[in-house]
C-alpha cells in the first residue's frame, strides 16, 4: 500500500499487495471512484458507499456516476483500483496547520502601497 500518500492509481493485487478485507476498507474511507474487477471479467466504476464483511455472504456496494447502485459480494472481487481522482488528497489536518503556518510567515501586503 502506498505509504503517506494519496491511494490514487493504487491497483493492488489482492492477496499479495493486500488482504481483500483490507482494499475494501481502503476503498470505503476513500473519496474517490475506484473500479471493482468480477471474476466474471465485468467491471463497476464508482463510488464504494457501504460494505459488510460481517453478512453472511459478505458484500460491498458502489454507487456508479449514473447513480445505479451495485452489490457485489467479495466471493466475485478479483480486483478493486483506486482509478478515481482523491477529492481528499492534501486536505488532512497536518496539511491545513502547514498551509495556515505558511500563510502567517508570509510579508503582508501593505494597503496603497
Amino acid at each position: 500500500m502506498p505509504e503517506g500518500r494519496s491511494l490514487e492509481g493504487w491497483s493492488p493485487v489482492i492477496g499479495v499487495d493486500a488482504a481483500l478485507e483490507e482494499v475494501v476498507e481502503l476503498a470505503f474511507d476513500y473519496r474517490g471512484d475506484v473500479t471493482v474487477t468480477r471474476a466474471d471479467g465485468s467491471s463497476v466504476t464508482g463510488y464504494v458507499y457501504n460494505r459488510d464483511r460481517g453478512a453472511a455472504e459478505p458484500f460491498l456496494e458502489v454507487l456508479d456516476p449514473g447513480g445505479a447502485s451495485h452489490r457485489i459480494r467479495y466471493a466475485e472481487v478479483r480486483g478493486i483500483a483506486f482509478t478515481g481522482r482523491d477529492a481528499a488528497a492534501g486536505r488532512s489536518y497536518e496539511a491545513w496547520v502547514r498551509r495556515r503556518a505558511d500563510s502567517r510567515t508570509e510579508t503582508p501586503s501593505v494597503p496603497g502601497a
